[in-house]
């Protein structure tokens, strides 16, 4: 059964909408609720940009022949044979570590760091947005991670790296038959230790010491502050294990590039570091 309706009752029912609509707009802003509707807000700019993004690609993709070499030729090896731009900071860090470690574990410790970023983020700030006074840790870690590990990486290997793998200035000229003697040496080596038992045990030590002492030691001097127990033991063993082994990258490649200290520990058949 159809039900009459008053036309002055909807028009009445609209004037108090408006009505409210402008008395929400006189609440001060620290009244107001601090949560936006993602859709359509946020969805539906973030789908407008992926069309947009999505274009571009596509006509630079069609417009813009893809740098490709000529085929391979099996008379003529290239020197030096590079990775993909991609893989350029995989194969830098052969120069530095043992295969296995340079492609395997360190690769490996990237992703099992990026999944227990949930787990071990105590900080509620800046989530939905970024700034550095409230992420100073967090975002330094990130560029050192991102710029010299990832990116600091592939540029010395496109930019830096000639033939033999040697390096070379970007205005050198890459002479093909340019011989550099490298007279790598473990460190144990360069302090006096001759024994390879001695070696093992200096070697040991140090890098015990760099991925626990330290750790330790800034544990018994901070560990009284809100910070450090709200983190907790475990948690800080894991965050400061991952930051160690990344700051032990760039050591570890500062000694090889300035003083072509090899390894620190060396284990025969086992071990490299």
């Amino acid at each position: 059964m159809a039900e009459n309706i008053n036309p002055a009752t909807i028009q009445d029912q609209e004037e108090v909408k408006v009505t409210a609509g402008r008395a929400r707009a006189n609440i001060p802003l620290a009244d107001l609720p601090d949560k936006v509707h993602t859709w359509p807000y946020l969805v539906r700019a973030e789908f407008i940009s992926g069309c947009v993004l999505l274009l571009v690609l596509m006509v630079w993709s069609i417009t813009v022949d893809a740098p490709m070499e000529e085929p391979a030729n099996p008379t003529k090896t290239p020197n030096p044979s590079k990775a993909p731009w991609y893989f350029l900071g995989l194969q830098e860090m052969l120069v530095y570590f043992d295969p296995w470690i340079a492609g395997v574990l360190l690769p490996s410790l990237i992703i099992v760091g990026l999944m227990v970023i949930p787990y071990v983020d105590i900080n509620p700030k800046g989530n939905g947005y970024y700034t550095f006074h409230e992420r100073k840790f967090a975002i330094t870690t990130f560029l050192v991670g991102f710029l010299v590990l990832w990116v600091g990486m592939i540029t010395i290997g496109v930019f830096f790296r000639g033939p033999g793998w040697n390096l070379f200035m970007p205005w050198d000229y890459w002479d093909p038959h340019k011989v550099v003697p490298l007279a790598n040496i473990d460190l144990p080596y360069i302090v006096g230790i001759r024994s390879e038992m001695g070696a093992m045990l200096f070697g040991a030590v140090l890098v015990i010491g760099w991925l626990a002492g330290i750790p330790g030691l800034f544990w018994q001097w901070k560990k009284d502050s809100p910070a450090m127990r709200e983190l907790g033991l475990l948690r800080y063993g894991i965050v400061s294990n991952l930051f160690m082994v990344m700051a032990g990258v760039v050591v570890k490649m500062a000694l090889r590039l300035m003083f072509n200290i090899k390894y620190i520990l060396v284990i025969p058949n086992i071990l490299n570091i």
